[in-house]
């Protein structure tokens, strides 16, 4: 909670500084002078609001949306010796790391994957596939957990929420910026909203949004380096590399949709700038050149 607090007085300070900025260079009184009669303060308020919804309304049924898209079967009694295993990993692991023990699942796929997600890390869910319990052995498994249970820990899922939201709230105040801005000057229009508007700021949210996702990217792949130095502490560092080398051995997997993927990793060179995953070479050279 106290991390969303400080969040959200963080975007509210940021809010009122950009505000003071368009005042101090006069944006406001220009746009004015070219005829573009928009409240540069109660879009960025609306656009807050947009942009912050959207996202919180998405962490929210992250955990719920997770079970449904993957077919995640929870935990709640083992029934089998693997099934006792993972409870037991996965709350041996959350008293180190001091949260409550998080929902544990298991869905059916044949790469090795797993996933952390949820509303707060005292609520959390952490998944891994069939293929992962297949392709790995109990060390490789152990630190992979150890990975999700890292980023539960650290908050990740709530940050990474947060922080779209606050990228969603410029590209949205910036494509209603463009697309106002070239209706009333460019097409002259003098009442309500042209057809301009609507084209323009669709099209200037998908090319913001396209720019927006690389500063959301690079986090993921930051706080990727974070969660492998984690399940290094929590599993050893040498289970660590191992996993993430049994993941070099695998066949390249798809991405899980959206949000969910947490652990697989795809794509290289210039697409590296859209990854959410560093390279598993990058990842394992991290782990072994650390002190």
């Amino acid at each position: 909670m106290m991390r969303i607090l400080l969040f959200l007085a963080t975007n509210a300070a940021i809010l009122v500084v950009v505000s003071i900025i368009f005042n101090l260079l006069g944006i406001q009184s220009t746009l004015d002078a070219q005829g573009v009669n928009l409240d540069l303060s109660s879009l960025l308020v609306m656009s807050a609001i947009i942009g912050m919804t959207g996202s919180f309304i998405s962490l929210m049924m992250s955990k719920w949306s997770a079970k449904r898209a993957m077919g995640v079967v929870v935990i709640n009694r083992a029934d089998n010796q693997t099934e006792q295993w993972l409870l037991d990993v996965v709350t041996r692991q959350a008293l180190q790391v001091g949260i409550n023990t998080p929902e544990i699942g298991i869905f059916d796929a044949p790469e090795a994957n797993a996933f952390a997600t949820g509303m707060s890390k005292n609520s959390a869910l952490v998944a891994v596939s069939t293929g992962l319990l297949s392709r790995m052995n109990a060390n490789e498994v152990e630190a992979v957990i150890g990975h999700e249970m890292t980023h539960v820990a650290n908050g990740d899922m709530i940050t990474m929420a947060l922080m779209q939201g606050v990228v969603n709230t410029f590209v949205y105040f910036f494509a209603t910026l463009i697309g106002y801005f070239v209706d009333r000057v460019v097409f002259k229009t003098e009442r309500g909203y042209g057809p301009a508007y609507y084209i323009v700021q669709m099209l200037a949210q998908v090319a913001l949004g396209i720019l927006a996702s690389l500063l959301v990217m690079w986090f993921s792949r930051y706080r990727e380096f974070k969660a492998d130095a984690g399940g290094a502490k929590l599993a050893g560092r040498e289970k660590m590399i191992a996993a993430l080398r049994a993941l070099q051995r695998a066949h390249e997997a798809p991405e899980l949709p959206g949000q969910l993927a947490a652990f697989g990793i795809n794509g290289a060179g210039a697409r590296k700038l859209f990854m959410s995953h560093p390279p598993l070479e990058e990842r394992i050279a991290a782990l072994q050149n650390a002190d």
